[in-house]
Parts: C-alpha cells; sequence; structure tokens
C-alpha cells in the first residue's frame, strides 16, 4: 500500500442551474493515495454537503502539498495517528 499524502483540490460548483446560474470556487485539502482519490473525495464531500452533481462540479486543479502548507488542523491530527483504540 501506498504513502498518503495531502492534496489540494480546486474547481467550481454550480450552485444555482436555474434562471441565474451562480457559480462558487472552492479549495479542499483531503488525504488521499492519488490525485484521482482526492477528486473523488471532493466530489463525494461536495454531493453530500452541498447537495451538487458530479456534473455540476468542474475540477480546475488538483496539486499535492507537503504536510507543513495544509491550513486544516484535523487532517494533520488524522495523519498523524498510529492506531485507532476502541472504547
Amino acid at each position: 500500500m501506498g504513502e498518503v499524502k495531502f492534496y489540494l483540490v480546486e474547481g467550481r460548483m454550480l450552485i444555482r442551474h436555474d434562471r441565474m446560474p451562480e457559480w462558487w470556487k472552492f479549495r479542499k485539502y483531503v488525504r488521499a493515495l492519488k490525485p484521482e482519490h482526492a477528486v473523488e473525495k471532493v466530489l463525494s464531500e461536495l454531493g453530500s454537503n452541498h447537495k451538487v452533481k458530479r456534473y455540476h462540479v468542474k475540477i480546475e486543479r488538483v496539486v499535492e502539498v507537503p504536510p507543513e502548507e495544509v491550513p486544516d488542523r484535523t487532517l494533520l491530527v488524522l495523519a498523524s495517528l498510529t492506531r485507532w483504540v476502541k472504547p
């Protein structure tokens, strides 16, 4: 199994698609093995949180970033875990 890396996924999503379509920009930091997995994770989260269909999301770039540049502290804590413990 490969090493899990941090990726920055940037793009646009269509929020309203009726008379006045509105595109919103987004930036998401995710952990994944490959850039394709990072895109899949972002599409899943946007669909879940904002009820956006996959064809209403345009991914503009996917970049691997070092852990020092990740602003989300939760991702860094998850990356530092060595094992899961059940209570």
